[in-house]
């Protein structure tokens, strides 16, 4: 009974921590129209990426892994994860963005939110 209690505890403060990640992250981290910023939101099976220009309020460019092309795609979720990244660095520049500012949200840069910055260079977006 005593390890669920510590466990619940130990999950409330660890959204916390997330939402105070989150908060510190947003106060440095806006974008323009000539370096928007490449917004990041992870659920546990999937991931969604936006580029965003912060001053006319407006997303340039979105990719995530519930497309049809990625659903297909073979892989476990990090590779997936790099693969939009991948992707919408095309679709950014596509629109005329080199440069993006990257915004993690509250996630810590490990794991699937690593692939999707790693990606993004690959596909030719300095971040």
């Amino acid at each position: 009974m005593g390890l669920s209690i510590n466990k619940k505890r130990s999950s409330k403060s660890k959204s916390a921590s997330r939402g105070r990640r989150h908060l510190r992250v947003r106060k440095r981290v806006s974008g323009t129209a000539v370096r928007p910023r490449l917004v990041v939101n992870r659920s546990a099976r999937h991931v969604f990426v936006q580029v965003v220009d912060d001053t006319k309020g407006v997303t340039v460019a979105s990719a995530s892994t519930l497309e049809a092309d990625l659903r297909a795609f073979d892989g476990d979720k990090t590779a997936k994860a790099k693969r939009v990244g991948e992707l919408v660095a095309e679709r950014a520049k596509a629109v005329g963005v080199e440069a993006v500012v990257f915004d993690r949200g509250g996630n810590k840069y490990h794991g699937r939110v690593a692939a999707i910055a790693d990606g993004a260079r690959e596909g030719g977006l300095a971040l």
